[in-house]
């Protein structure tokens, strides 16, 4: 924030991308009811779901993205030796110098976007019925599980700098994989190409719970009473959580121990 013109034009331009995203499937839902026939996101649901979205977004590139990014460098530069030397834990120390407050607003228009859409929802007396305070902390705490995952994700792919020197390209697959989790994971489950997919970012990246389970505790409850396979969908996500950072811990410190110090 000390080049403030650089901050003011990051936060317009990330406000800029959410709003031609909202606008996007404001238009798609000119053309249908719902995403994923039978699925039950209608317009307002899913605009839950896009601001759940945001929400872990904002999560997640504000507090990680442009630490896991600048690892490379600290390898690179040999500054990694620094922060080994340091009596605090190597992981959480790369992980949190910084923070990139331009990405805030993504999770603030999130946060108006979902309120806006509940409002809508909540006209519905029946739809009134299941939700309480209760359903809002359930939410926070499976967006707070959901950055768990993509935080996993993302130090597993930093940490292959050690084993590669540079990881740009790695950086954009990231990217690339974390598309699938911008879409209800219903649209996935067909027969071919579809279920292979909702089956691989599911069970084996599991980044199709990062955002399917925190938006579905506030859309689709609200109307219907859980499934049993939604129940253990919930504590699927739970699980990927613990799983995942205990996973990005192992595949950190195995890299760890293939890093030559700068001065070796």
């Amino acid at each position: 924030m000390s080049f403030r013109m650089n901050f003011i034009l990051q936060c317009i331009s990330s406000v800029s991308w959410a709003g031609m995203n909202w606008g996007l499937f404001k238009i798609i839902y000119q053309h249908t009811g719902e995403i994923g026939r039978g699925s039950g996101w209608h317009e307002d649901e899913f605009f839950i779901f896009l601001g759940t979205i945001w929400v872990i977004n904002s999560l997640v590139q504000t507090f990680f993205m442009a630490n896991a990014e600048e690892f490379s460098e600290l390898i690179r530069t040999g500054n990694l030796d620094f922060a080994l030397l340091k009596p605090i834990d190597t992981q959480f120390l790369i992980s949190f110098p910084r923070l990139n407050w331009a990405q805030l607003p993504n999770g603030m228009l999130g946060v108006l976007l979902i309120i806006y859409s509940m409002s809508n929802l909540m006209k519905d007396p029946e739809k009134h019925l299941y939700f309480n305070f209760f359903t809002l902390l359930a939410f926070a705490f499976f967006v707070l599980c959901g950055a768990v995952v993509m935080y996993s994700v993302m130090i597993m792919l930093a940490s292959t700098s050690i084993w590669f020197g540079r990881n740009q390209n790695l950086y954009s697959f990231w990217f690339y994989i974390t598309n699938f989790y911008r879409y209800p994971m219903e649209i996935y489950q067909r027969n071919g190409i579809g279920m292979a997919l909702w089956a691989t970012f599911t069970f084996v990246v599991p980044i199709l719970v990062v955002s399917n389970v925190p938006a579905r505790v506030l859309a689709q409850p609200l109307g219907t009473p859980w499934k049993s396979w939604e129940w253990g969908l919930a504590a699927f996500a739970i699980f990927s959580a613990f799983w995942m950072l205990w996973l990005s811990r192992w595949v950190f410190r195995r890299a760890l121990l293939s890093y030559r110090s700068a001065s070796s």
